[in-house]
This record gives structure tokens, sequence and C-alpha cells, in this order.
């Protein structure tokens, strides 16, 4: 059970190797969590990461899961929830692709849209029927600032991830009153391996940063937080700019 501060003892992770993840894995683990699972394809990296994690005294599991496989997620979630409660759910996998490639080749478009939207679609689904089977935790799902608004230099990443926002807000509605808390998060440009290479972005974050966010917003029971802050008033004014000038930001 989480604490009167909002720290779970168990955490479970979907997108094992993702860096914002094991970020906030380690915030959690140095305040409260003890027991760990990371599900992601299974690979090196997935096992390092499990290694780095135990290093931190934390009792860590590797799962096999795969956001383009839906017709597997009740199967493999319901049998780390059969171990015992799950106190919250960190929906953190996603591919941010390759703007110019996939608008040459739809396919690695449609890639992108079913692992950051229908995949989180299923897996959330899941994990929120488990959570609310046992009567509390909290479900906190990765978005972006990027699903504010479609930009031409990343739309297809953008629809994606404006889709999941969507779902998340309205999931969040659906299990209102239920004891299931649910947190959308919305990081602007993270410094990652997945953004390596990138021309960086007005108030770039790191991981680290998002992890300290994601905790403060456990302990407000917050709906919705921006990483940084002030990306709140900013995507404002930028959502409401008329297309005409919007298109021709360099953005």
């Amino acid at each position: 059970m989480k604490d009167a501060f909002g720290i779970p003892q168990s955490l479970l992770v979907l997108g094992g190797t993702s860096e914002i993840a094991l970020a906030t894995a380690r915030r959690m683990i140095a305040r409260r969590t003890r027991t760990v699972w990371l599900a992601g394809r299974p690979s090196p990296a997935l096992d390092t990461a499990a290694a780095q994690l135990r290093a931190l005294g934390a009792a860590v599991h590797t799962v096999a899961f795969d956001a383009l496989d839906p017709e597997s997620h009740e199967a493999v979630l319901g049998k780390v929830f059969a171990e015992g409660d799950v106190d919250m759910v960190l929906l953190a996998f996603g591919i941010l692709g390759d703007q110019a490639h996939d608008e040459r080749e739809p396919v690695s478009a449609v890639r992108v849209a079913q692992t950051n939207y229908t995949g989180a679609v299923s897996a959330g689904l899941v994990s929120a029927g488990a959570l609310q089977a046992q009567g509390h935790g909290s479900l906190v799902i990765l978005s972006s600032v990027a699903g504010e608004r479609a930009r031409r230099s990343n739309f297809i990443y953008g629809s994606s991830k404006a889709g999941l926002d969507a779902f998340a807000q309205g999931l969040g509605d659906a299990l209102h009153g239920t004891g299931v808390h649910v947190m959308v998060v919305r990081p602007g440009f993270v410094r990652s391996k997945m953004t390596a290479g990138l021309e960086e972005a007005p108030l770039a974050t790191t991981p680290e940063a998002v992890a300290a966010a994601v905790e403060l917003g456990l302990r407000r029971r917050s709906e919705t937080v921006w990483v940084p802050g002030a990306l709140r008033m900013v995507m404002s004014a930028l959502r409401h700019m008329p297309r005409s000038v919007f298109r021709r930001l360099p953005v």
C-alpha cells in the first residue's frame, strides 16, 4: 500500500528500459519502494536495468512484455497482479520514430501509432482493471507536450501522443471515485537516448527531473503534470494560436 505521501511499496513499469521510467524507479526505491516489476522485451538492456535497481536494495523482477502484442497483455500483466497488490503502474513505453522516413513509409508510421497509442490503450485498460479489482493504486501515463498540437516536424509521433493523452484523461474520469488514481505526465523535450542527435528544444528537461515531478504529482494526487511546469502556459498559447501563424513557426 502507498503511504500517506503517495510513495508506492510496489511498482510495475511498462517499458522497463525507458530512461524516464528507470529514473522514476530509482527515486521511488530511494524513498520507499521495495518491489519493482520491469516489463519489456527480453534483452540485455532489460537485465542490466534490473541488476542496477537490485543494487539499490529492491526486489526486482523482469516480465516479457510486448506493446505490439495486445492479445498477450491480459495474461502477462495478470500474472504480475496475481503475485500481490501493485501500488503503482508506470506506463512508459513508446517510440519517437523518424518523421521524414515514416512519411515515406506508412508501415513505419503505423508502427509508431500502434506502439504509442494502440498498445498503450490495451495495457492501460488491463492495468486499470487490475488496480480497480484490488481497490487502490495509481496509474501514471507518460504522455508528451507533442500531443497538445501537431507540429510539422513530428506530427506522426504527436498525433499518437494526442490520442494517448485523450485516452488517459478519459480513463481517469472513468475511474474517479474507485480508489484508482490516474495521472498524466506531459514532459517537453527530454535529454535521453531517444532524443540523442536531435536539436534540443527550449525548456528541455532530464529523466531525473521528470521523475521528481512524478513523485510530487503522486504526493499531491495530481491528475496532470507538466515538466517543466512552465510548459503549461507555453503550450496553452501555442494551442490557441491561429493555424496560419502556427504553421510558419520553426517547430
